[in-house]
């Protein structure tokens, strides 16, 4: 997904759930810093980089594919934005490694959606944003892993766009990075096809370039994890789903609502705006924005700004109590979230995400920056 759905769509997903305009902006605004929160970015405040939750282009051409730096990738990859669907998932004559990674395939409606929404319950609006970045990507990202993995993530070249009237149009594929896709012409960037089994090439969706990040988008294609037999993806299905969702979990945080269960869709909010909604979750452009813009602008009759990374940058530099601002919160609650799913990666015997520690249960013995989660979740555990 992009900052159309992540940032202003969450926005009105907020506002429909019963947050304020200003709570509303600080929750979309953590929704999209997840996919800006790069250690580079963390460095140039002197912050904490274990709190990173994305990997810039260059950062990844630079990380090391040895079973360390396939660590960290998996952390921060499986934990934000390809949360896997069941750890124990099943696959028939298959070898552990094989396994580990097919059980890292990301998808909607799993324990570990259940486990960040409710992670997030009692904690900041910038926990409350993240959590619906995660929440939101198992609808785009499904059926892809958040590890270098040719086996899982490749797929062939026969991708066919599902038009409205059920007829197919042939997309084609190429590399030409910086380049934008074209809608007219049928053309869309991709990663290159590369034999590598671990090459950051073949993470997530590269190979089905920006076609799950675009809420209009019906598509059939032959993905490697399922033997190359077709899979159709219906985005505006899957974008109305994750933003119902989205409204449900935020009733929950808000406690509106006494428990989170999974594929559970507040529809009846919607009710009102169906229209309007399935108009620009089916609208073929590239960019949403405006359109989720305008929409949450009637809704609040409020002004929306404009993302900008660097809002808050200043404001962290120079507090005293780091951990206080919105970007201090959002570090603790990235962490805590890295923290959580590397942890039931690590518990279900699968060691792609490396080693990990339940602080709550035996106390501090890791990387020292985490060691204020150790008083955040004790209490609890106690």
């Amino acid at each position: 997904m992009q900052a159309d759905f992540h940032y202003y769509a969450t926005y009105c997903a907020a506002i429909l759930a019963g947050y304020s305009h200003k709570d509303a902006l600080d929750i979309c605004y953590s929704a999209q810093m997840v996919d800006c929160c790069t250690k580079t970015y963390l460095k140039s405040l002197s912050a904490s980089i274990h709190a990173a939750t994305t990997q810039s282009q260059a950062e990844l051409v630079d990380t090391r594919t040895d079973t360390f730096g396939l660590q960290d990738i998996t952390r921060i990859w499986a934990s934000f934005h390809f949360l896997p669907n069941d750890l124990h998932a099943r696959t028939p004559f298959a070898t552990k490694a094989y396994k580990n990674k097919y059980r890292l395939i990301c998808g909607p409606n799993g324990v570990l959606v259940k486990d960040t929404v409710e992670l997030a319950k009692g904690k900041s609006l910038q926990a409350a944003g993240i959590a619906m970045h995660v929440l939101a990507d198992t609808w785009a990202h499904m059926n892809f892993a958040g590890t270098p993995t040719l086996v899982i993530n490749n797929t062939s070249n026969d991708f066919f766009e599902v038009l409205e009237d059920g007829s197919l149009s042939k997309l084609i594929f190429r590399h030409s990075p910086g380049a934008s896709d074209n809608i007219e012409k049928n053309i869309y960037n991709s990663t290159v096809f590369n034999t590598s089994e671990n090459n950051i090439l073949n993470l997530g969706h590269g190979h089905a370039g920006h076609l799950p990040d675009y809420s209009f988008m019906r598509y059939k294609y032959l993905p490697a994890w399922d033997g190359y037999r077709e899979f159709y993806k219906d985005n505006p299905s899957d974008y109305r789903k994750a933003f119902c969702q989205m409204i449900y979990a935020m009733k929950y945080l808000r406690g509106k609502v006494e428990t989170f269960e999974t594929s559970v869709y507040d529809t009846e909010t919607i009710a009102p705006y169906e229209e309007r909604i399935s108009d620009i979750l089916t609208r073929r452009q590239l960019d949403a924005s405006l359109d989720w813009k305008e929409f949450g602008m009637e809704l609040t009759g409020k002004d929306i700004p404009d993302f900008d990374v660097s809002d808050y940058s200043e404001e962290y530099k120079i507090a005293e109590d780091k951990d206080c601002t919105r970007l201090g919160m959002f570090m603790i609650a990235a962490m805590s979230q890295k923290s959580m799913v590397t942890n039931k990666i690590y518990t279900s015997g699968n060691l792609l995400a490396g080693f990990s520690i339940n602080y709550g249960i035996k106390g501090f013995g890791g990387i020292k920056d985490y060691i204020k989660l150790v008083y955040s979740v004790r209490p609890a555990d106690e």
